[in-house]
């Protein structure tokens, strides 16, 4: 094999190994993201916290399909509210605490967010027909009626939890 070759499959397969050791990052709900804050030094006069955190990457679901209900001419859950889920990532915030009798820091204070579901789902609506089922009586024909239309509030569900610590 020439020297070339060698190189260019070299090549190839450390694009494929990156490739798979970023897979399992990006396939879960959430992106890791270390935010360079280093750039505050300049404006404010205190040493730069350290931020990392991430972007919580949203997965939609599969919406329940509209539902029959005796009596009603058009189906409940005319626009279905669709599901999204995703998870909150870890944050975690560390800040120095500088002395304010002398030189040197007293420690580091850090704020911990742990990874936390979160549930949404989005506004729905029902819509009622004009017009009532036919019945018996009126030789089965149907009578008018006031449409009726309902919205279906959206749903938020999360349970972050957070401590302070001072090492």
């Amino acid at each position: 094999m020439k020297l070339t070759t060698r190189g260019t499959l070299a090549a190839v397969l450390a694009c494929v190994g990156t490739a798979v050791a970023a897979a399992p990052a990006v396939a879960g709900t959430s992106v890791p993201v270390v935010l360079p804050l280093e750039s505050l030094e300049t404006a404010v006069p205190v040493e730069t916290p350290d931020l990392s955190t991430g972007v919580p990457v949203p997965v939609p679901g599969a919406p329940e399909g509209p539902r029959h209900v005796t009596g009603a001419l058009l189906p409940q859950g005319t626009l279905p509210a669709v599901p999204v889920s995703s998870e909150l990532p870890r944050t975690l915030l560390e800040v120095p605490v500088e002395n304010p009798l002398g030189e040197g820091n007293l420690g580091v204070a850090e704020v911990l967010a742990q990874e936390s579901d979160v549930e949404l789902a989005s506004p729905g609506a029902s819509l009622g027909a004009p017009v009532t089922a036919p019945s018996g009586e009126g030789f089965g024909l149907p009578e008018p009626t006031l449409p009726e239309a309902a919205l279906v509030a959206p749903v938020l569900r999360a349970a972050p939890t957070g401590t302070l610590l001072f090492r």
